[in-house]
């Protein structure tokens, strides 16, 4: 039986992120002399109308996410979670069955529960603050800030923060291969239905 797992706005909003993410790191590490794709004026143009879209959008998913009452299904729940690690590395291999039993109430098993409210409440908002500071950075001196920040350090912690991005961005490409079949997520997230998932 199909089940109605994620709405319109939840599908528009994962895949326009997904969208500026992707869109942000291929120019954010041309502009860091990765290579040469679009020039360093384009790639810093495109990099910034990626940046405040984004920024944008993001205060409109905390926003949907707060209104709809969906907050609860980014509540960390530690228990299961080391069976959702022994699962993913090396269970799903051997035909382990899933510790955790999806619904359209609980989309998310332990595991993806820490990693997306710490992804929602601390990487996104480093990065967008450290990017704030890499883009202000003509005006630090005006603001008082040219004595307490250093232009490398923030570089730095931005470019850690983006290499953060990419390695979430593989592992989640690589996550959606992981249901009954390779492409059962991506159909979900594509249609907002999936089978519902058995109980064993």
């Amino acid at each position: 039986m199909k089940v109605y797992f994620y709405t319109r706005f939840e599908r528009f909003w994962h895949w326009v992120q997904a969208f500026l993410i992707i869109g942000m790191l291929v120019t954010g590490f041309e502009i860091h002399g990765t290579y040469n794709w679009l020039g360093f004026d384009k790639a810093m143009q495109w990099h910034n109308c990626f940046a405040a879209s984004w920024g944008i959008l993001y205060v409109f998913i905390l926003f949907w996410i707060a209104v709809t009452g969906e907050w609860k299904q980014y509540i960390p729940k530690l228990k299961n979670v080391s069976s959702m690690i022994i699962y993913y590395s090396f269970g799903i291999f051997t035909g382990m069955e899933h510790p955790a039993h999806k619904t359209p109430e609980a989309k998310h098993n332990p595991l993806q529960r820490l990693i997306y409210v710490s992804l929602l409440s601390i990487l996104l908002p480093f990065q967008i603050g450290t990017g704030i500071l890499y883009y202000i950075y003509n005006d630090w001196a005006a603001l008082g800030l040219e004595t307490t920040l250093s232009l490398k350090w923030i570089s730095v912690l931005h470019t850690l923060g983006a290499f953060s991005l990419l390695a979430f961005v593989i592992v989640h490409m690589y996550m959606t291969t992981t249901g009954p079949t390779v492409f059962t997520y991506l159909k979900g997230m594509l249609t907002g239905y999936e089978d519902e998932p058995a109980k064993k």
